[in-house]
């Protein structure tokens, strides 16, 4: 039998029900088939109505959609169920971001990461707000937690050392950049910034 169809569960089952449902509405959503999942988190949201994932479920598929006011009711909804959800942060930042609201965006995704460090999209998006903001310390720091856990992502690497140069610390971004090439010496990106790096540094010592 379908597991989503199923509508009797035993009482000691709800949890494990509960967590294939959001589970389910995860995948369904991760190939586009988005009723499928509605009709998942639906479930999931009536076996755990105190739960802010299926919430966050309704918000990925209404911003996925272009439904962005049903994507800000769904996060807000999450919000208030669990005021510690990164993700739900994380998802009113987005939201603020396809409106052109740089700022907004940048304290949601801060408030993100300071529930949650290893929340990569809310640290990506943080770094594209800052860029616009041109305020770069906050950032700075949060890719730098990052990179302790994970010490070998050359996105973040990549990210941090765009910043570094931008905040006028080339060196810093000299050794990342050279760290990233050892990972990867066709990185073309990073070999172009180590230019830039090294450009900064050669006119810095000649004043």
């Amino acid at each position: 039998m379908d597991i989503v169809k199923q509508t009797k569960i035993p009482e000691a089952g709800w949890t494990q029900h509960y967590d294939v449902l959001s589970e389910l509405g995860h995948c369904y959503t991760s190939v586009g088939e988005y009723e499928k999942a509605r009709e998942c988190y639906d479930k999931a949201a009536v076996l755990g109505p105190d739960e802010a994932a299926p919430y966050i479920g309704f918000g990925v598929i209404a911003m996925q959609t272009g439904e962005l006011a049903d994507a800000e009711t769904a996060f807000k909804v999450a919000r208030r169920l669990d005021p510690e959800c990164s993700k739900a942060y994380c998802g009113l930042a987005m939201i603020c971001q396809q409106r052109e609201d740089a700022a907004g965006a940048f304290d949601l995704y801060l408030k993100s990461l300071e529930l949650d460090s290893d929340n990569l999209t809310a640290l990506l998006g943080l770094f594209q707000s800052s860029c616009t903001m041109g305020s770069f310390s906050k950032v700075i720091y949060y890719l730098g937690i990052y990179l302790n856990g994970h010490p070998g992502d050359i996105t973040v690497m990549f990210c941090l050392a765009t910043l570094q140069l931008k905040d006028k610390q080339p060196q810093k971004a000299r050794e990342l950049l050279l760290n990233i090439l050892a990972l990867d010496a066709n990185n073309t990106d990073a070999a172009n910034l180590l230019e830039e790096a090294e450009h900064t540094l050669a006119q810095e010592y000649r004043s």
